[in-house]
């Protein structure tokens, strides 16, 4: 390819499983009805066989590593948008190719995209708008060239359906370094707030997540309602990107925002912390080593790629 650059696909998705997630102790969570188990992970999903992670062999299935999953596809319009903002185009197929236009709404949206780059340096928490035909589109500032990766969250509205994620990979084109993967601290900066993770993730069992945010050094007890819970967090594992979607389940309005999480094997994973104060949208990305205890356990960073979460960008509820 010119300008020397070659963008591989990913060729092979570890089939390994998150644990189900939920809120604990101080948690900040939703202000309607408690968060359901297939949300988080999709727990009602049986884990694959062959995936290597026997840590994990009674946690339910991740999401988000296939592109197609209990008869529906995540279709792609756009798999090469340009470097910079750009619009991505994409629709939910049913077994028989008809695009879904009826989806049960969950958390204040009736589908959630998430769009990060391959080495996690770029993340971006995104609200798209559906057509009448069931199309969906979005704005989303893709930073610098390479290999990214969309899911789609959301629940089909017919009787019995459960909550799926699925993942489908697009490319920038253009000149791609990877970065390294930020290194493990436990706290973050960002938009003039510090955020402290403590607790660990450890594999096939659960642990507690804990983050505190603060802001000139002083705790912030007043987060805002953000999708209707206070605390947003997504994992996305190091490697395959297997996908964890967490909504914690009870408790006020900071500075604590708390969460259960399995991690299905040894290894290296990034939490990505969405919270609203000052009414906007703010993100917290942490470095976790699963299976390490002490300061090790999570990392935090400050110095990421994530876009702003304004209004034009986002429309966060």
């Amino acid at each position: 390819m010119n300008t020397g650059v070659r963008i591989t696909a990913f060729a092979a998705a570890l089939a390994a499983t998150f644990g189900a997630a939920y809120g604990v102790g101080k948690g900040v969570g939703p202000l309607g009805e408690p968060e359901k188990a297939e949300h988080a992970g999709h727990a009602e999903a049986a884990p694959q066989e062959g995936g290597g992670h026997a840590e994990a062999a009674n946690a339910p299935a991740a999401g988000g590593l296939q592109v197609s999953e209990g008869g529906y596809t995540l279709a792609l319009d756009t798999p090469t948008p340009a470097r910079g903002t750009s619009t991505l185009r994409f629709s939910i197929r049913d077994a028989t190719g008809r695009k879904v236009t009826a989806f049960t709404t969950e958390h204040g949206r009736e589908l959630h995209f998430i769009v990060a780059s391959r080495d996690l340096t770029v993340f971006r928490h995104l609200h798209p708008v559906k057509a009448a035909d069931g199309t969906w589109s979005v704005a989303a500032d893709l930073p610098a060239a390479g290999a990214y990766k969309a899911f789609a969250d959301f629940k089909p509205a017919v009787k019995g359906a459960r909550g799926v994620t699925l993942g489908v990979d697009l490319s920038v084109a253009g000149a791609y370094t990877p970065k390294p993967m930020p290194p493990v601290t436990p706290t973050a900066e960002v938009d003039g707030y510090q955020v402290r993770l403590g607790g660990t993730l450890d594999p096939g069992r659960a642990g507690e997540l804990r983050l505190t945010v603060t802001k000139a050094g002083k705790p912030v007890t007043d987060l805002e309602p953000y999708l209707g819970a206070y605390g947003h967090l997504v994992a996305l594992r190091d490697g395959d990107l297997a996908y964890l979607h967490v909504h914690p389940n009870e408790g006020g309005p900071g500075p604590d925002v708390s969460f259960t999480a399995t991690a299905p094997s040894s290894g290296t994973y990034r939490l990505f912390l969405d919270f609203r104060h000052g009414g906007k949208v703010h993100t917290a990305a942490f470095t976790v080593r699963a299976g390490t205890a002490g300061p090790d356990a999570g990392a935090a960073t400050g110095g990421t790629d994530e876009a702003p979460h304004d209004a034009a960008e986002h429309s966060h509820g």
